[in-house]
């Protein structure tokens, strides 16, 4: 994958989260078949944070940490959840998403994931298990989920971008 092809996504979400990321912290690189043995062996069936890095990297943490923190702050090719299931040849992507409200990558994220999930080893579905649109409402600022197709506020019920807000 073009790295400088991609999109890289910064942080959106609340500037006290991001205040908070301890200088130098990062989520767990999970690059390796045997970073990815001991990261399953931690956290079982249980969906987990992760984030691609601008470098490509996949970075895992608890499930409960933010992806900012995971990412140590920095902009990132996606975000979301991810959960791996054992088989017979090795670790497998259960679930896959891109649900992050503090970066909102679009489901075009998906071939920084897959680059990632096969450097790591990790057989993978062809996209996300479950794909989200975010958008940004230009009348207050609020980063919305679009349900459905309807791109209105929940907010303040203002039409919202058809395009991504990046």
């Amino acid at each position: 994958m073009d790295h400088a092809a991609a999109r890289l996504y910064r942080y959106l979400g609340p500037p006290e989260l991001l205040a908070a990321v301890r200088p130098g912290h990062l989520g767990r690189p999970l690059d390796s078949a045997p970073a990815v043995q001991a990261w399953a062996a931690q956290v079982g069936g249980e969906p987990f944070t992760y984030v691609v890095d601008a470098a490509g990297r996949l970075l895992a943490a608890d499930r409960r940490s933010e992806h900012v923190a995971c990412a140590g702050g920095r902009d990132v090719l996606s975000a979301g959840e991810l959960s791996l299931r054992r088989t017979a040849t090795g670790w497998a992507v259960a679930e896959v998403s891109n649900q992050s409200t503090g970066y909102a990558p679009e489901p075009a994220s998906w071939p920084a994931v897959a680059a990632a999930l096969d450097r790591a080893g990790i057989a993978h579905p062809d996209g996300f298990t479950a794909a989200f649109e975010f958008r940004r409402c230009s009348a207050c600022a609020e980063l919305n989920l679009v349900k459905d197709g309807d791109y209105t506020c929940c907010l303040c019920e203002a039409a919202l971008p058809e395009r991504w807000h990046g």
